[in-house]
């Protein structure tokens, strides 16, 4: 346990929690929220590919009692005969249809057994920056239309209705918050018109039937999940190893130290000059490990005898 005393380092420890945190968040929101989205997502382009095979309905067959319409309604394609109360239409601000700023126009529709729903007649394109054009009045008197039902969007606090040029306008298509705008009780719901109804605008297009790509996004997400902790597991064995070779280091003796020779005394050898015949000191030479005697010179007498008797001493 003490090689990992270092991981309670506050370095480490913060670290730690960092990666404990982001792991948490993938897992719990961010994977969850990508999949959601690609779940309703697939929910959605099948309820699509459905009411495309499927005949139209009459309109109160789908509509609830109390509450919001039955998310496995959205969609389905209806008939609903009525007229419509251009009195109380109201525009939907801020929206973007393909790619460019729109108003979407809905224009409220009294249907024949008194149940009121609300119509979106399409969109339209501002001009003079945001300013709503002049919008094409509904038809008059009883009419019958083909749409698509669809569910409200709820709303978001702080974005409340406006009313600009005498004409309310909201965020969000969600009924509840447009009836109390206009004044009318609204069904929960609103119908989007099919292209060449009765007071349809230019139509809003259909979404694309594809999945989108929430699914590889959630996948990442769990893979980031995954790999983080697994990254930190090798950060913590990288320290472990470099503590290892730095202790093997320390424990190691020092190669570089050089090693002194003590010279052994020679005691074979005499160091003190040895006496000559004639009494005088001569050092004496070393060759190897022995000593030898250097002759003392000869003396003038010394060298005529030996010239003499052919010989030296």
């Amino acid at each position: 346990m003490r090689r990992l005393s270092f991981l309670l380092r506050p370095g480490w420890l913060v670290l730690a929690v960092v990666v404990a945190g982001f792991a948490y968040m993938c897992f719990t929101v961010l994977a969850p929220w990508q999949l959601g989205k690609n779940t309703s997502t697939e929910h959605r382009n099948a309820l699509i590919e459905q009411s495309v095979n499927a005949d139209p309905v009459q309109v109160e067959s789908i509509l609830p009692e109390s509450g919001p319409l039955n998310p496995d309604d959205e969609w389905r394609q209806v008939t609903a005969t009525g007229t419509y109360l251009s009195d109380h239409e109201a525009l939907v601000r801020l929206r973007s249809i393909e790619g460019d700023p729109a108003y979407e126009v809905l224009t409220p529709m009294r249907l024949v057994g008194g149940e009121v729903i609300l119509v979106n007649r399409g969109y339209v394109r501002p001009v003079q920056g945001t300013l709503a054009p002049p919008i094409d009045p509904a038809p008059t008197g009883e009419v019958t239309v083909a749409a698509r039902a669809r569910v409200s969007e709820g709303t978001v606090p702080g974005k409340d209705p406006i009313v600009e040029n005498g004409v309310p306008q909201v965020y969000f298509l969600d009924a509840g918050q447009v009836g109390a705008a206009v004044g009318l009780p609204l069904t929960d719901a609103w119908f989007q018109l099919s292209a060449g109804e009765p007071g349809a605008l230019t139509p809003i297009p259909l979404p694309q039937l594809d999945a989108g790509p929430y699914l590889s996004y959630g996948l990442q997400w769990l893979a980031f999940g995954i790999m983080a902790p697994l990254g930190l597991a090798y950060f913590v064995r990288a320290e472990i190893r470099e503590r290892r070779r730095e202790r093997a280091r320390a424990a190691a003796p020092d190669s570089a130290t050089p090693v002194v020779e003590t010279p052994v005394a020679e005691s074979t050898a005499s160091s003190e000059p040895a006496p000559a015949d004639d009494g005088a000191l001569v050092p004496r030479r070393r060759f190897g490990r022995q000593a030898q005697a250097e002759p003392a010179p000869l003396t003038a007498t010394e060298a005529k005898l030996a010239d003499r008797y052919g010989k030296r001493r």
